[in-house]
C-alpha cells in the first residue's frame, strides 16, 4: 500500500546523507568493511541509527515531504560474509534485525502526512569504486538472492541496490528482488566523466538492465557522484531519463580514487549542492527522491529540500 501510493503521487521524497561517513568521520566509529550494519550491536550504535534517522525525518516532515529509510545493510550481504567474521546463517539474521529496527523508527514517526517507505538497502558484491570484480547477470542474481530474501521476508517495502558498477550486477539484483516479488531501485554511481566505473555510459547501462530484465526496475537513481560530474549528460527529452527517479550525490567533486584516498571527509558547500540539485529537478522530468551521499549530512539534504521548496512555489 505504501509502494502504490509512493508511485501514485505526486509527492516529493527526501532520503538520508552519507550514513557510512557521518558515523565515521563525524561520530568516530569503526565500520568494519565500511558496514553500518555493525551499529546494531551496541547501544551507543544503536542509540547513534536513531537519532540519525529522527533528524532526516523530522527534516522531511517540517518540508511536507515523504521519506525514504534506508536499513544499514548496504555492505551486508554475502559477498561481505568472510570479511565481516560472520556465516550466512548470521548474514540473514543480521538483515532481518536490521528491518526490525528500521520499522521500530518507521512506525514511531509514520503519519498520513508523513509517508515513510522502508528500503531494503543492497550494496555491490565487490569495491564500490572500481571495477575489479564483474558479474553476469544469473551470477549476480545467485550472489544477491539471499540479503534480498531476507529483506523481502523481513518486510521492506522496497529494494534499493546502490553504489553499482556495471550494468551485469545490476541486472543479476533486479532479477533476484524480481524472484521474491520485492520492487527494487537499481542506483549506479558515475565516474567524473558521466561514465559508469565499467566505462559505460548510463543511458546503455539503463538499457541493457531493462533488456535483460524487462524494465524490472522501478526506476534508476544516481549516487555517489557530484552533480559537476554528470549534470552535463543529462538529457530530460530522452526515454532513458525519464527512467531516473532518484539521485543521492556526493558532496565532493573528487573521483573515486581521491576519495578513496582521502583521511578526511570533503563536505562540499552544502548550499551549493542544494542549488546544483534543484538544476536536476529542472532537468529530469521523473525525479521524485533526492538525498546525500558521500559526505552529505543533514545539512546538505535541508539545502536540497529548501532549493525544491523554493521551485515548487515559484
Amino acid at each position: 500500500m505504501r509502494l502504490e501510493k509512493f508511485a501514485n503521487t505526486s509527492r516529493f521524497y527526501l532520503s538520508d546523507g552519507g550514513l557510512e561517513t557521518y558515523m565515521i568521520f563525524e561520530k568516530g566509529f569503526d565500520l568494519p568493511c565500511f558496514s553500518a550494519a555493525s551499529l546494531l550491536d551496541d547501544a551507543r550504535g544503536r542509540a547513534e541509527l536513531t537519532a540519525y534517522a529522527k533528524r532526516y525525518i523530522t527534516l522531511a516532515r517540517e518540508t511536507g515531504r515523504g521519506f525514504v529509510l534506508d536499513t544499514p545493510t548496504w555492505r551486508a550481504g554475502a559477498a561481505w560474509a568472510d570479511a565481516l567474521g560472520m556465516s550466512l546463517d548470521e548474514v540473514i539474521a543480521l538483515n532481518a534485525r536490521a528491518v526490525d529496527f528500521m520499522r521500530v523508527i518507521r512506525d514511531r514517526h509514520e503519519t498520513s502526512r508523513l509517508p515513510i517507505l522502508l528500503n531494503g538497502v543492497v550494496g555491490p558484491g565487490g569495491d564500490a569504486y572500481t571495477t575489479e570484480t564483474q558479474f553476469q547477470a544469473e551470477d549476480a542474481r545467485e550472489l544477491h538472492s539471499t540479503q534480498i530474501t531476507a529483506l523481502a521476508d523481513a518486510g521492506v517495502d522496497m529494494i534499493s541496490a546502490m553504489t553499482l558498477t556495471h550494468a551485469g550486477e545490476a541486472a543479476g539484483i533486479a532479477l533476484a528482488a524480481r524472484d521474491n516479488s520485492v520492487p527494487v531501485v537499481i542506483s549506479f554511481t558515475l565516474e567524473t566523466d558521466g561514465h559508469l566505473p565499467s566505462g559505460q555510459p548510463l543511458p546503455d547501462a539503463i538499457a541493457e538492465v531493462d533488456a535483460i530484465t524487462h524494465a524490472g526496475p522501478l526506476y534508476y537513481m544516481i549516487n555517489c557522484a557530484h552533480p559537476d560530474h554528470f549534470r552535463d549528460a543529462m538529457d530530460g527529452t530522452a526515454d532513458w531519463a525519464a527512467r531516473i527517479g532518484g539521485v543521492r550525490a556526493n558532496a565532493s567533486r573528487m573521483s573515486h580514487a581521491e576519495l578513496d584516498a582521502s583521511e578526511t571527509l570533503d563536505a562540499g558547500d552544502p548550499e551549493e549542492l542544494g542549488a546544483l540539485n534543484g538544476e536536476l529537478l529542472s532537468i529530469l522530468p521523473n525525479l521524485k527522491v533526492i538525498g546525500g551521499c558521500c559526505g552529505t549530512d543533514h545539512r546538505h539534504v535541508g539545502c536540497i529540500a529548501a532549493q525544491h521548496r523554493k521551485m515548487s512555489a515559484a
